[in-house]
């Protein structure tokens, strides 16, 4: 037997189951819960590093290169942001979960 010839000779069936799986279907995506902007929290370390008295170039060999080079042992970070200024240094590498 054919599936194909039990819907072919039966439309009042075809049509209900149709118009059935059509009003699931419509429900289903209705009800269905979709964040378009989910909340994620990255995991964040902020580091501040002050040197008194240092000019910029200071700051970037005796404080940002020892600093970036412990960093880089960690697996793969990112940097999301970097914040130079004249005073504090601020590095936040993300630390991937």
């Amino acid at each position: 037997m054919n599936i194909s010839r039990q819907f072919i000779e039966r439309p009042v069936m075809t049509l209900l189951l149709m118009a059935a799986l059509v009003i699931f279907g419509i429900f289903g995506y209705v009800t269905l819960p979709v964040s378009e902007l989910p909340n994620v929290d990255f995991p964040t370390i902020t580091v501040i590093a002050n040197l008194p008295g240092a000019d910029p170039e200071t700051m970037a060999s005796a404080v940002a290169t020892p600093l970036e080079n412990a960093f880089a042992t960690i697996p793969s970070p990112g940097y999301d942001d970097l914040v130079e200024r004249a005073g504090p240094r601020q590095d936040l590498p993300s630390i991937p979960s």
